[in-house]
């Protein structure tokens, strides 16, 4: 049985410039198909333009409020809201609160800095 506990998995960054802990991947599990990490975006901070080639993306928001821009449009969003990012469109998420932004990022095919295209200078 796999379980990994958010305290004890090692932080590192992403090329988009997010702190990630991915709770389970194939990388530290027997999941294969999929990612599991959080995300965290200090006060002020935001992620670089990217976008995923193959993979699609949920971010799910569980502390703090952000603007989320996904193909020029974009939305306020706050604990609670769940984000839909198909393969090949770009986006970009700002913290726009008081508090360290977290969010859960669910990947299908698995997260790969591979898959990851920056936009943004």
């Amino acid at each position: 049985m796999d379980i990994k506990n958010l305290d004890e998995v090692p932080a590192f960054t992403t090329k988009d410039g997010s702190e990630i802990r991915e709770l389970l991947a194939h990388r530290n599990s027997v999941i294969r198909l999929q990612s599991l990490a959080e995300a965290r975006i200090p006060v002020g901070g935001s992620t670089l333009e990217h976008y995923h080639v193959r993979t699609e993306e949920i971010y799910y928001i569980t502390h703090g409020r952000a603007k989320m821009r996904i193909e020029g449009e974009t939305r306020e969003v706050k604990e609670g809201d769940a984000i839909a990012i198909p393969p090949g469109q770009k986006h970009k998420i700002w913290n726009t609160g008081s508090e360290t932004l977290r969010l859960l990022c669910c990947c299908s095919p698995p997260y790969e800095d591979g898959d990851t295209v920056i936009v943004e200078k």
